[in-house]
């Protein structure tokens, strides 16, 4: 209890992994975050990670004061377990799910979750499976890990002390994964065809090999692309029906709610994040568990011990009695606060009108692609062309704008490009912006041992929401506002190219 009393800022970067801490010297994370709000920043970020908004923060603050009274009359375990339970029917009614569709387990990350998966996978095919990951080169970097049932981290979310990828005690026995990249060695998004093809051959041999396997798919990419196709991962599930459990990677959550609905009909596990496009203070994750499978996940009777250091009672459904049990009574309060946080955004992004989502994300969508045309160093990367499908609602169209850094005839590589996202967030590089801009982080292009890099400029549920007015005059000058800052977060980058950066490294063609 006594734990509550901390500073807020400081209790919204505990119980969680090591991405969470800030720099002293900076008062910023690795990503350019700070754990308190900073409207003055030009914030373009939601494919990687943004600070708390001043609204979030106040529900935070509201939140843990309303905890505290009701620990008066029930105790702090029982009141803290009641306060999640009832997020979770938050959530549900946020994403339009009913209960008997989908139960939420939460975790302090949406890596985290992957390692919640992965238990639940076994419990439901057999503690001996193939991990296929597909667009490996285009998730978190602690997948690598966590299909293996291995530590992605020097340290747990409650403080453990364990080794980088070793493996996890009762969870990292019996697995092995396959990664299946989404662009080739060159840096070229591969046709979709072929990509099918490639994800159904892994399967296949896969099947062949262990006979069970976790697929986990992508919806959407860091670059906000989808693999396999909807056709592709039908015929998977309908020639391997009991032998392939599908975990969806959602964790951008660039998809409509009817087609979030679609995925769990259809038996799939689903992983969000509250901190991606709903931007949320990061990281907070949680796993959306088709309801049907939930008498099955109850019965699991075998718990990893390894996976007691990641996870706690209340992180699992009241309606999952027998396995919770299981799991130690322990209150994650940084990662209760940064979901009351995230749900703010959410519950603020869902009561704008549909309409105006609509039209904010295109408007904002097609001034972005304008101004980086009209950059002298900027060239956007294609996005990926897929049918357009109604269950995606506003999410039909492109959110994340990725994008190369030219200098003369080459394009800058990695080391360069986080050298730019370092200056242009303000957090101490050379050359650091006047004012701070936060931009997606740079994803590398290929496997060339020092290869090019984009960059990502992208839109937000928080963008939309703090636009958003019933008075039409006010509503567009808050879209025009958004996009002036767009504007101006590549005008430093621009001036950064152009007088601070110097050019270094080997050259990349186009």
């Amino acid at each position: 209890m006594a734990e509550l009393f901390a500073p807020l800022d400081s209790l919204l970067i505990t119980g969680g992994d090591s991405r969470l801490a800030i720099n002293p010297a900076t008062g910023l994370n690795e990503y350019g975050c700070q754990s308190t709000p900073c409207p003055e920043t030009l914030s373009f970020s939601s494919s990687t990670a943004t600070s708390i908004s001043e609204r979030a923060y106040e529900r935070a603050q509201a939140a843990r004061e309303a905890l505290m009274a009701s620990a008066i009359d029930v105790g702090i375990e029982a009141a803290f377990d009641e306060r999640v339970e009832e997020m979770r029917d938050e959530l549900r009614f946020l994403l339009d799910l009913k209960p008997a569709l989908a139960d939420v387990v939460f975790s302090p990350s949406g890596t985290d979750s992957q390692l919640q998966a992965l238990f639940l996978v076994r419990a439901l095919l057999g503690p001996e499976l193939v991990s296929v990951v597909v667009a490996a080169d285009q998730t978190g970097s602690g997948t690598v890990n966590t299909s293996r049932g291995c530590h992605f981290s020097a340290a747990t979310a409650n403080g453990g002390r364990v080794q980088k990828g070793e493996p996890i005690s009762g969870l990292g026995t019996a697995v092995s994964s396959v990664a299946l990249p989404l662009f080739d060695e060159a840096g070229q998004a591969r046709p979709p065809a072929a990509s099918d093809a490639i994800v159904f051959e892994a399967v296949e041999r896969a099947v062949s090999d262990r006979g069970k396997v976790l697929l986990q798919v992508m919806d959407s990419s860091k670059f906000g692309w989808r693999a396999p196709s909807d056709q592709c991962l039908e015929a998977i599930t309908a020639r391997w029906p009991e032998q392939v459990q599908v975990v969806v990677d959602a964790c951008q959550v660039r998809l409509g709610r009817a087609r979030l609905k679609r995925l769990l009909d259809r038996g799939h596990i689903v992983i969000v994040t509250g901190s991606k496009f709903f931007t949320g203070p990061p990281f907070s994750g949680a796993l959306l568990v088709p309801g049907a499978l939930a008498a099955r996940l109850d019965a699991a009777n075998s718990i990893p011990p390894g996976l007691l250091e990641y996870s706690s009672r209340s992180d699992w459904p009241q309606n999952w009695p027998a396995l919770r049990s299981r799991f130690p009574v322990r209150m994650n309060f940084g990662q209760w606060l940064r979901w009351e946080a995230a749900i703010e955004e959410i519950g603020a992004y869902y009561r704008v009108p549909d309409s105006f989502r609509q039209t904010a994300l295109a408007s904002f969508g097609k001034a972005v692609e304008r101004l980086v045309a009209d950059s002298p160093s900027l060239e956007l990367l294609p996005w990926q062309e897929r049918p357009i499908d109604a269950a995606d609602e506003e999410m039909t169209q492109r959110t994340i704008f990725s994008f190369v850094v030219r200098q003369g005839k080459r394009l800058l590589s990695l080391e360069e490009c986080r050298a730019l996202y370092r200056a242009l967030a303000g957090n101490g590089a050379k050359g650091a912006s006047a004012q701070a801009c936060l931009i997606g982080q740079p994803v590398a292009l290929g496997r060339d041992p020092s290869p090019a890099a984009a960059l990502r400029i992208s839109a937000s549920a928080r963008l939309v929401s703090e636009a958003w007015s019933p008075n039409p005059d006010m509503a567009r000058r808050g879209l025009q506002r958004a996009i002036d800052e767009a504007a101006a977060a590549l005008a430093n980058l621009e001036s950064l190219l152009a007088s601070r950066l110097e050019p270094t490294g080997a050259s990349h063609g186009s």
